[in-house]
Parts: C-alpha cells; structure tokens; sequence
C-alpha cells in the first residue's frame, strides 16, 4: 500500500467515524465540521500527490513532505488555541450558573425561615390563617 492510499483511506476513514458520531448524537456538528476537514484534506493529499509538490514548491519548501508536517502542526495549534477558548467560555458560564444558584438559594433559606417564623407566630397565636394571608414577595432579580 502506497502512502498516498493509506493518506486517502485515512481521509474516508475518518469523515466515515465523525458521521458515524454525529449520527449517535455522540459529536457536535461545531466539532465535526473541524473533523470533516481534516479528513478532507487527507483525503485530497491522498488522491492528489502532485498538489503537495505544487503547494512546497509555491511556499519555497526544499522537501514538499514537511509542509504537510508544518501545515498539521499549525492546525493542531489552531485546534488547540479553540478549545481552549472554548473550555474558558464554559467555565466562565458555569462560574455564572454556580453564583446565580447560590444566590437562589440563600434567597430560599431566607424565604422559608420567614415562613417559619410566621408559622411559629401563628401556631403560639392560635390562629394559623394568618399565615396564608402573608404576601411574600417574589425573589429579587438576578443579574448576570
């Protein structure tokens, strides 16, 4: 098996694995597009070998294979750089998710002492209608 052919399946190869997993629901279209590319760009090097002569000669590379080598490597330098504005994105978003959460909660503690208190001053009163009666008012806004 030449390299060519093993660089083309490899390209089929994994555009058929990324469908596969968006198909499963178990990959992101977000990530598969990136995934697609990768496998289409393997699998045009792979049936065209000329076009890595054409692309080293064009960019001045002595030995054409090593701009494949160079152009993988900024590509996973760009994938990288992505994730992980992406992972800072989420954990800024769940940051915000735990702040609001807790806010909302000690909101709720403060409510059902209230209401407890109420309820306690109502049953030492003997008259628990009161306590229906009380208008509690709705929790504040949360800004985020």
């Amino acid at each position: 098996m030449t390299p060519l052919l093993t660089a083309a399946l490899l390209g089929v190869g994994t555009a058929l694995v990324i469908l596969y997993l968006v198909r499963r629901d178990q990959m992101h279209g977000r990530y598969a597009f990136w995934w697609l590319s990768v496998a289409t760009v393997a699998l045009v090097f792979g049936l065209m070998p000329s076009l890595v002569d054409r692309l080293g000669h064009w960019f001045g590379v002595k030995y054409p294979p090593t701009l494949v080598v160079m152009l993988v490597l900024a590509a996973l330098l760009v994938k990288l750089l992505v994730s992980d504005l992406d992972v800072t994105r989420r954990e800024r978003r769940i940051r915000r998710l735990l702040q609001k959460t807790a806010i909302l909660e000690a909101e709720l503690r403060e409510l059902r002492t209230e209401v407890d208190a109420l309820r306690n001053a109502a049953s030492h009163s003997g008259d628990e209608s009161d306590v229906a009666a009380v208008v509690v008012e709705p929790p504040r806004k949360v800004v985020g």
